[in-house]
């Protein structure tokens, strides 16, 4: 049972956004002081990544631990509440996830997952690792597991 009414509920959702999320937009500034230049949405990618450094062949995906089922992330969980309909949500943007991913990865893209709580936790240094790895080219494909890039 929901502890809000179905109109509470579809107003609490209706204000979630996809794009240009707080922490997306976080990111980009501190990339964007750090002189790296990109993209947005490129909806002709697989996922349409948030941020699209065509320079670098690279692409970034800013995800919610919640939305997207962060491992071993205390906010990647189901939620109590009609648990089986979630299940099947969050679970179906986990596949679409590792999906595109995977095509983004054949087609010869560097792929990089930030997830929320890395930036709250220090988005300074989750930025300059980003810098470091699109710049150094130290970049091969990200770890599908928990979703953070590894330096190749």
């Amino acid at each position: 049972m929901d502890i809000w009414s179905k109109s509470k509920r579809s107003q609490v959702m209706a204000r979630i956004r996809s794009k240009n999320t707080k922490p997306e937009k976080l990111i980009r500034s501190l990339l964007h002081r750090l002189g790296l230049r990109f993209r947005l949405h490129r909806k002709s990618l697989p996922g349409c990544p948030d941020i699209v450094m065509p320079k670098w062949n690279a692409v970034i995906f800013v995800n919610g631990c919640f939305w997207h089922l962060h491992k071993n992330c205390r906010d990647g969980k189901f939620p109590r509440t009609d648990r089986q309909a979630w299940k099947k949500k969050l679970l179906k943007n986990v596949r679409r996830d590792r999906n595109a991913i995977r095509a983004l990865i054949r087609a010869g893209w560097n792929t990089i997952v930030v997830w929320e709580c890395e930036l709250r936790q220090n988005p300074t240094s989750t930025a300059e690792r980003i810098a470091e790895l699109v710049r150094g080219r130290g970049l091969k494909q990200p770890r599908l597991g928990n979703g953070r890039a590894r330096a190749g």
